[in-house]
């Protein structure tokens, strides 16, 4: 075989600009923070019910697409699904939860279902 080499162009150097202190300890700088990640409310179990709730409504075509603000087809069978989901989270944690996050799954609950019934007709 003999010494076949291509053609190549004049490349490209790449050139760290970081300067020595990040040169020589990479493993104490942290990642920079999303600007998204900040402005994230804090997760608890009646903020993840709610969003569980404003998931199915808008599978039911009652919440606006975010991102476009646009109607958006519903999903009827993802959205029964998603209060299915609501009520098993109301069975296994029966007993396991504050006077107010009880009502406020008990109440959403009864919410969902009756726009669910109203989006069926």
């Amino acid at each position: 075989m003999g010494d076949e080499r291509e053609e190549k162009g004049p490349g490209f150097t790449i050139v760290d600009k970081r300067g020595k202190e990040a040169e020589a300890s990479p493993e104490k700088q942290a990642a920079p923070e999303r600007p998204s990640e900040r402005s994230l409310p804090q997760v608890d179990f009646s903020a993840f019910v709610i969003s569980l709730g404003t998931s199915a409504l808008y599978h039911m075509g009652m919440v606006s697409d975010p991102e476009t603000g646009e109607p958006v087809e519903p999903n009827l069978p993802v959205a029964r699904q998603t209060i299915d989901t609501v009520e098993m989270l109301q069975d296994k944690t029966q007993g396991n939860l504050s006077d107010e996050e009880s009502s406020l799954i008990k109440n959403l609950l009864t919410e969902l279902r009756m726009r669910y019934l109203e989006a069926t007709k």
